[in-house]
C-alpha cells in the first residue's frame, strides 16, 4: 500500500536522500536538487497544494515559466537543472514507497493518415513488403513531394515529367547522390501505386531519374584497432559512469554491435551460468548467441556490482546516469559518449558515428583472418555483399594479395 503525503513532513528529504547518495549523487548536486524543491513546494503549498501530488512535467515547466516572470529577471539560469531536481524527487519518493503521477503523460496516439497516404502506406507493407518504419519514413517524402505538386497547381492526377525532374532537381541540392537515390526510388513506387490502383492512366515509373549508386562505394567507416584500444584505456574506471561507458563500449568493439542492439540488451540477455551473451538484431528480430568473453565479463560485473544505479527504472542493461535511471534512450548519447572518450585518448577521426567500433570490429575480424561467412553472420548480414565490403578496407589482408611491381 502506498505510503501518504502529509504538508509539513520533514521526514520525505532525509528519505528521498538517502536514495539520492546511494545512487552516487554528490553532495553539492543534493543541495542544488533542495534549493528548487523548496521552491517548487513553496509555490504549491501558497496554493493549498499538496506539492508531491503536483509533480508532473507539464506542471512543473508552467511553474518555471512564471517563476522567470515573477524575478524579472530573463531566462531562467539553470531550467535543466530545475527539471532534473524535481524528476529526480518525483523518483525518488517513489522508491520511497509513495504514490506519485506519472512525470510524463502517454504519447498521444499517431493520428489517422489522410487516405492517399494510408493507402500508400499498406502498398508498401503489404504488397512491396517494407518494415512498418520505412513505410513511416517514407510518407515523410511523399508529403514533401506533394505539397511540391501543391505549390505548382498540380495533383496526382495531373502529374507531368516535368514536375517530376523538377522535384529532384530541387532536392539534389541539398542530398548526396546515395540519399536522393532513396527518394527517387519512394516516388518511383509512389507512382507505380498510383498507375496499379488506376489513379493516372500512364506508368511514370520509368522517367523517374536518379543517380547511380553501387552497393558499397563507399568503404565503412572503420578505426585502426589501435585507436579502438586507446579509447578503451583512456576511460576513467575509477568513477560510475565510466565503469557504464567502458563495459558499453567494450561489448561493441567485442562483438560488432551496434548502438541499437547494445542499447537492447537487457539483464536477463547475459547468461553468466552459459556464459553466453543474448543479442537481438534490431531490423531483422534475429536473436543469435554469442560466448561471453573473458574481458567483456569482468567489465559487465564490475559496471553491475559498482557501476549501474539501484532501483532503476528498467531492467535495461546499460541505463542513463541520472535520475530515473532510465533506459539510454538514443544512439547521440552512445556517439557523444565515443567523442568524450576518443578526444581524452586523443583520437581524432573525419566520423566518429556510434556505428563506428562496429565496422572496426569486423575489419580487426578480416585483418585476422576470419571467414567473411562468420563474419557476417555475428554482425547479422542476411547478404554476403553487406559483409564484403570490410574486405576493401581489411589493409593487413590486402597487402598480402598485392602483387610483385615489375621492375
Amino acid at each position: 500500500m502506498s505510503r501518504q503525503f502529509h504538508a509539513e513532513d520533514r521526514a520525505l528529504a532525509s528519505e528521498v536522500e538517502r536514495v539520492w547518495r546511494a545512487n552516487g549523487i554528490a553532495r553539492s548536486t543534493i543541495r542544488a536538487y533542495r534549493q528548487w524543491i523548496r521552491r517548487f513546494r513553496r509555490y504549491c503549498l501558497v496554493r493549498s497544494q499538496i506539492p508531491e501530488e503536483q509533480l508532473r512535467q507539464q506542471n512543473v515547466r508552467r511553474w518555471m515559466a512564471r517563476y522567470v516572470r515573477v524575478r524579472g529577471k530573463g531566462p531562467l539560469r539553470s531550467p535543466s537543472l530545475a527539471n532534473s531536481a524535481l524528476w529526480a524527487w518525483s523518483w525518488g519518493l517513489q522508491v520511497c514507497g509513495y504514490a506519485v503521477p506519472p512525470w510524463r503523460d502517454s504519447l498521444p496516439p499517431i493520428p489517422p493518415l489522410p487516405p492517399l497516404q494510408e493507402a500508400f502506406r499498406r502498398h508498401r507493407r503489404e504488397v512491396q513488403g517494407v518494415a512498418e518504419s520505412t513505410a513511416r519514413r517514407d510518407l515523410k517524402i511523399l508529403q514533401e513531394f506533394l505539397d511540391f505538386l501543391r505549390c505548382r497547381g498540380r495533383t496526382t492526377a495531373t502529374i507531368q515529367v516535368t514536375d517530376i525532374d523538377r522535384f529532384l532537381s530541387k532536392c539534389s541540392g541539398r542530398l548526396v547522390p546515395k540519399t536522393l537515390a532513396g527518394v527517387a526510388s519512394v516516388l518511383r513506387s509512389f507512382l507505380g501505386f498510383l498507375h496499379m490502383t488506376g489513379q493516372i492512366r500512364h506508368d511514370l515509373t520509368t522517367v523517374v531519374a536518379s543517380p547511380r549508386v553501387r552497393r558499397g562505394d563507399t568503404p565503412p567507416r572503420a578505426l585502426p584497432w589501435s585507436d579502438v584500444r586507446r579509447i578503451l584505456r583512456a576511460i576513467n574506471k575509477e568513477i560510475r559512469s565510466g565503469l557504464r561507458d567502458y563495459a558499453l563500449l567494450l561489448t561493441m568493439a567485442a562483438y560488432g554491435l551496434g548502438a541499437g542492439e547494445v542499447r537492447r540488451l537487457m539483464l536477463e540477455s547475459v547468461d553468466w551460468r552459459r556464459r553466453e551473451l543474448h543479442v537481438v538484431r534490431p531490423k531483422t528480430g534475429r536473436a543469435i548467441d554469442l560466448p561471453l568473453l573473458p574481458g567483456v565479463a569482468r567489465a559487465l560485473a564490475a559496471y553491475l556490482r559498482r557501476g549501474r544505479p539501484r532501483h532503476c527504472t528498467t531492467r535495461a542493461l546499460f541505463v542513463q546516469m541520472h535520475a530515473p535511471y532510465g533506459q539510454i534512450d538514443s544512439a547521440s548519447a552512445i556517439r557523444h559518449m565515443l567523442h568524450k572518450h576518443a578526444a581524452t585518448a586523443g583520437v581524432s577521426a573525419t566520423f566518429l558515428g556510434s556505428h563506428v567500433l562496429r565496422h572496426s570490429h569486423a575489419c580487426r575480424q578480416i585483418d585476422l583472418g576470419a571467414s567473411p561467412t562468420v563474419v557476417g553472420d555475428i554482425l547479422g548480414h542476411r547478404r554476403p555483399e553487406s559483409t564484403s565490403a570490410y574486405v576493401r578496407v581489411a589493409l593487413r589482408r590486402l597487402r598480402g594479395m598485392a602483387l610483385p611491381v615489375p621492375t
